[in-house]
């Protein structure tokens, strides 16, 4: 809860985020290159040739396997929508840790207790969103260069030098170009045209001169970034030749982590000789691969065309003691999800779990979703990532249980709801009232019937009862559904199991959805038997709702009977329908049968009486007002307000005095 403040309370202060991703391990596989290859020229023909002459060339290198697998082992998956939901928080803390001077140490438990992996992406974006603040910026810095120097990158750099330049911090601005140079890094052209703005408003000519004349020495033909393009260029021009390898060592490159990463960076959209590459330059003794570069082939091959050796190439990144960065994580992530790949996507998820640094929580929410929509349901698949989840000592919330039972409404799966909550279940999510009422809900308001039955058998069967809610939710949904048969069923269920002291609003649902199905009168034979035999009190509101339907549907005789049950439950009699009702479409005989049934005394007031007349003369039905008045015991008839009325209503076929005199 502290750090949830925390991150509220710095969020006005700080808009971005990264997700902390996860490296994982797998079994045991690894790539076995002949050590007497030298060239790669074979594989180029591979790919642009299947013959059965080249895949025998191949195999004697033992390369067949690893451009065309045959088996694959097991494979895991995530999301980047989940990855990337805690970003903005990650971001807003890491901030935090930084803006105060601490010891490495300090650090390091800060961001452990907060459970953040500051990557190369993070990094990125740090020091994006630290532009205006250099101390900030370069206390981050030094750290990550300290901990993991991988994490910096050639464009890691340029940010931080652009971020010393554009501070006035010049003295340290020129010590960071010179470590640059040592590196191999050139200064982008970005960063030289805002510091060079920067010179030129704060009136530094020298410093201006001296940018100048780096750049005219050729740090831009000669930076990293411009020997990449090269590359890639003459990698991608050509079938993989003699020639070309000799155009690539004629430019007597000293490879570098960054530089090969932003190479197959490039060569992206070509997998086959992105890969091609890859392999040359450990074979030809130009760079021995470490983590960074093994990720960057990961997300070339990361996708559906390359996925086999995509897999061997994970594993034998694992293998030599490198972890999948997030970065990778969330790119092929990103791929997966694109193309429905969700067996691949668990097996990967299963994977990272097995790695040291797990992916979040949401992200197997995430995981658990897609399964539900996916096109194909799987309930293996949603079992594996539950068990691998759970195994890791995590626990599943109810609001995962919720976010699976709202996709698979979505794809009208609501039947699955019992094997979903099975699954769930054995991994430790206990069946509270919210979700039982979730299920119930969606499986009577969906139609089926038999799940419906079978939640209710596996909740009893397990030693529990169905929480009160839960029953109306599943009255509540036969009802959606037009099933009031089964409906009121459920109800008489939830009677016997619960009472009917809690039964009213179950009841009133119940009520409502049969007189929206004009089946008012039903309604009507099922509340006098309930309260009758069961002593059921219904609400107020469920009587008067109900007068109202039977008015409309035919139930003249039965809503008056329920003007006696509603006087016995000590609620006012409901006369408003009623007068409406006879004024409009009745006579003065149902007039007198609806006074009598309204009171336990033999007539009621004179105020109604009057009423009632009042309703007949503004419908212009003078005739049923006088034909009500002849019936009326002589106490109302001698009425003075009664007399009154009369006499000032239009006389009708001279009747009027014969009636008041009788």
């Amino acid at each position: 809860m502290k750090n949830q403040w925390r991150v509220l309370l710095l969020r006005a202060q700080h808009r971005a985020g990264i997700y902390a991703s996860n490296h994982f391990s797998q079994p045991q596989f690894q790539v076995h290159l002949n050590p007497n290859l030298q060239s790669l020229r074979s594989i180029t023909s591979l790919l642009h040739s299947h013959s059965l002459q080249n895949q025998a060339s191949l195999r004697s290198t033992g390369l067949l396997d690893f451009l065309n697998p045959i088996n694959t082992t097991t494979r895991c998956f995530s999301s980047e929508t989940a990855l990337e939901q805690n970003e903005s928080d990650h971001v807003v803390l890491v901030a935090d840790i930084f803006s105060k001077p601490r010891t490495c140490d300090d650090i390091k438990k800060e961001i452990e207790l907060n459970n953040i992996a500051i990557n190369h992406d993070m990094v990125l974006k740090l020091l994006w969103k630290l532009g205006s603040s250099p101390d900030v910026a370069r206390r981050l810095f030094d750290w990550v260069l300290e901990s993991d120097c991988e994490r910096l990158s050639s464009k890691s750099y340029n940010m931080m030098l652009s971020i010393l330049g554009t501070n006035g911090l010049v003295n340290e601005f020129w010590d960071m170009v010179a470590v640059m140079k040592k590196k191999g890094y050139g200064v982008s052209k970005g960063v030289r045209d805002k510091v060079l703005k920067s010179f030129e408003e704060s009136g530094r000519n020298g410093d201006i001169e001296k940018l100048k004349a780096l750049f005219a020495s050729g740090s831009i033909d000669n930076s990293a970034e411009k020997m990449c393009s090269k590359i890639s260029k003459i990698v991608r021009h050509d079938v993989w030749s003699d020639d070309v390898e000799k155009n690539i060592l004629d430019l007597s490159i000293a490879f570098s982590s960054d530089m090969i990463t932003s190479i197959l960076d490039n060569l992206g959209t070509d997998p086959n000789k992105a890969l091609i590459f890859f392999l040359w330059l450990e074979e030809s003794g130009q760079f021995k691969h470490d983590g960074c570069t093994y990720n960057a082939m990961a997300r070339v091959l990361g996708r559906e065309d390359s996925i086999d050796r995509f897999w061997k190439l994970v594993h034998e990144m694992r293998n030599k003691g490198h972890e999948m960065q997030s970065e990778t994580y969330v790119k092929v992530l990103g791929r997966f999800c694109k193309r429905k790949m969700i067996k691949d996507a668990v097996e990967l998820y299963e994977f990272a779990m097995a790695g040291a640094h797990k992916p979040s929580p949401q992200c197997c929410t995430f995981l658990l979703k897609k399964i539900a929509v996916s096109k194909q349901f799987d309930m293996t698949l949603l079992s594996r990532v539950v068990k691998v989840f759970t195994g890791s000592g995590n626990v599943l919330t109810s609001s995962t249980v919720d976010s699976v039972l709202k996709s698979l409404t979505t794809v009208g799966r609501s039947w699955e709801c019992n094997k979903v909550l099975k699954a769930l279940e054995d991994g430790g999510v206990a069946a509270t009232g919210d979700i039982q009422s979730k299920i119930a809900f969606l499986l009577s308001a969906s139609g089926n019937e038999e799940e419906a039955s079978e939640f209710i058998n596996n909740i009893e069967a397990s030693g529990s009862n169905l929480d009160h809610k839960a029953w109306e939710s599943l009255i509540e949904g036969h009802c959606r559904a037009g099933n009031l048969d089964k409906a009121y069923h459920s109800f008489q269920k939830m009677v016997e199991k619960e009472g009917v002291t809690s039964a009213n609003h179950g009841f009133d649902l119940l009520m409502n959805a049969y007189c929206q199905e004009n089946r008012a009168i039903d309604a009507c034979k099922i509340l006098i038997q309930l309260v009758r035999e069961q002593q059921l009190e219904p609400w107020h509101s469920t009587y008067k709702s109900l007068i109202t339907k039977l008015l409309v549907q035919g139930g003249f005789s039965d809503a008056i009977n329920i003007l006696g049950l509603m006087r016995s439950h000590g609620f006012p009699p409901f006369i408003d329908p009623f007068i409406e009702h006879v004024s409009k479409g009745g006579t003065g005989t149902d007039a007198v049968m609806f006074l009598r049934g309204m009171t336990s005394k033999r007539f009621p007031s004179t105020s109604v009486f009057l009423r009632m007349f009042d309703a007949f003369s503004k419908q212009g039905k003078h005739d049923e007002a006088h034909n009500l008045l002849s019936k009326c015991p002589r106490y109302i008839r001698n009425n003075a307000d009664v007399l009154n009325f009369f006499c000032s209503m239009k006389p009708k076929e001279g009747n009027t005095s014969g009636i008041l005199a009788s």
